[in-house]
């Protein structure tokens, strides 16, 4: 199993949790909150457990969560969006970052918070041990370096880029397109759930639970996509493979028989 990315410590760090970490310098109501919501109703009987938080240390718990989920994977997919300041309030910058990997979901509400957890920058600059997916991500990345924050450039997928949902006819998907797709039709009324109003508040805090069901629906939603798409090239290109292979039939032909 790959070891968990972790932020070493320099023989002169002191040992004190917080003294650290890397002040947030993004504007918003600063408050120091978790707020777990767990049974989140997707799909089926499919459920979400979302943890949103402004607390670097619950964040980091919930960053080895999620590692300890991708452990003895052959395909490691980590979903992530972002959610930006209220636009009419400049500079916009990145208030949310969500981070998902199958039912469990961190929401870190980074306007609410003061410190970035220690573990967030090296989990964001891994290369080889897992990929990101999300939507539109070049506005995410771009808003999460305005705020301090970055992804790998090398180590993530742009599903709008990547994939067309064959029923459209739009240029570009939204992920109520894809979603409701390739998961269930359940997602595309994602965004129905949302008043535009609403996309204000993502600097307030504490959220409000729409907001963050929202958020860990929609990141969700982009994993869960991208893993389903994901799943089915990988098995065409396998079942490629064996077709090239000569003795491929021949097999086929012995089970027959």
């Amino acid at each position: 199993m790959a070891k968990e990315p972790s932020a070493k410590r320099h023989h002169a760090e002191t040992s004190d949790k917080r003294s650290n970490l890397v002040d947030i310098n993004v504007p918003g109501e600063k408050r120091d909150y978790t707020r777990t919501l767990k049974g989140v109703k997707l799909h089926g009987k499919e459920t979400l457990e979302i943890v949103c938080t402004s607390e670097p240390d619950k964040a980091n718990e919930v960053i080895s969560r999620l590692w300890r989920k991708l452990g003895g994977r052959i395909r490691r997919i980590i979903g992530v969006g972002v959610h930006y300041t209220n636009e009419d309030e400049p500079p916009q910058m990145a208030a949310v970052l969500q981070l998902c990997i199958d039912e469990l979901c961190l929401v870190y509400h980074i306007a609410a918070a003061t410190k970035w957890p220690k573990r967030l920058k090296d989990f964001l600059r891994e290369e080889k041990l897992y990929t990101f997916v999300g939507f539109i991500i070049g506005g995410d990345k771009r808003m999460l370096q305005e705020s301090g924050l970055e992804i790998n450039p090398n180590n993530f997928i742009d599903m709008q880029r990547k994939w067309k949902d064959p029923k459209t006819r739009k240029y570009y998907d939204s992920l109520a397109d894809v979603a409701g797709g390739v998961i269930h039709p359940f997602y595309e009324g994602m965004k129905k759930k949302m008043n535009r109003a609403d996309h204000k508040l993502w600097g307030n805090s504490p959220l409000p639970d729409n907001l963050i069901t929202y958020a860990g629906i929609d990141a969700y939603a982009t994993y869960k996509s991208w893993k389903t798409i994901d799943n089915i090239v990988t098995g065409w290109d396998i079942s490629k493979e064996q077709e090239a292979d000569p003795y491929y039939h021949c097999n086929f032909a012995d089970e027959d028989a």
